[in-house]
């Protein structure tokens, strides 16, 4: 069964093109033009993966609202920025409310499908793990279900994206050895580049912060990566 995509893009030829061009490549794709009829579908079902303008006709922020809705049904779900806005201020944003990536409409269209492909990817490796029993990674106070996606500290939940999820497992999972960009991106199956995943990484800290004050675990190593500190 191919994958459903919803894109919502105001500008209509742009909307068109992308659409025509995603059907190309065999997936099935829902477009719309403005953040209240692509809620009103999302409410009845939740696409495979949404890919979101930042400004939705009048609504100049329209599309970090959506982002903002889409993460309050499911954490799960693969959500891409594509968008004229190339501000660093605005890909933090995107990402701080939960999208996967953070996409500039200059991008070529392979390299947009290379994004797609390697977020279902993602998809299906954990589909495959479902009826596997549970495999647990305690460090400290962390643990980590990786059937279910699910992460704790200190036995409180943590509502990490996939993409920060995978990310934080590359970590945890050999504390003390230092991970590069490189090595985050394979880990968590897709492509990224410096600047997106350092976005990422603080906004995982801020997570755990948001449970710990005095959380310290994910230490930058300059000039090289970040690793995971164990704490006994």
């Amino acid at each position: 069964m191919s994958r459903r995509i919803a894109l919502v893009e105001d500008e209509p030829l742009i909307r068109s093109n992308y659409t025509e061009a995603l059907k190309k490549h065999g997936f099935q794709v829902e477009a719309f033009a403005d953040r209240q009829s692509a809620l009103e579908r999302f409410n009845v079902q939740l696409p495979d993966l949404v890919i979101i303008d930042v400004g939705l006709g009048s609504e100049i922020e329209g599309g970090f609202e959506l982002c903002r809705e889409v993460r309050a049904k499911s954490a799960e779900v693969p959500i891409i920025f594509l968008t004229a806005r190339d501000s660093e201020l605005d890909q933090i944003s995107g990402l701080r409310l939960g999208a996967d990536d953070y996409l500039t409409k200059d991008i070529s269209l392979p390299y947009l499908i290379t994004r797609i492909v390697a977020l279902f990817r993602r998809l299906d490796v954990m589909q495959a793990q479902q009826n596997r029993p549970d495999e647990l990674i305690r460090r400290g106070k962390l643990t980590l279900n990786l059937d279910r996606m699910h992460a704790n500290w200190d036995q409180n939940p943590l509502n990490l994206t996939v993409t920060e999820f995978w990310i934080v497992h590359a970590l945890a999972r050999h504390p003390g050895h230092v991970k590069n960009r490189d090595q985050l991106m394979d880990a968590a199956n897709t492509v990224l580049d410096n600047s997106t995943v350092t976005s990422h990484i603080k906004r995982i800290r801020k997570k755990f912060q948001a449970l710990d004050p005095e959380f310290d675990c994910i230490q930058t190593a300059y000039g090289m990566g970040y690793r995971w500190h164990l704490v006994e």
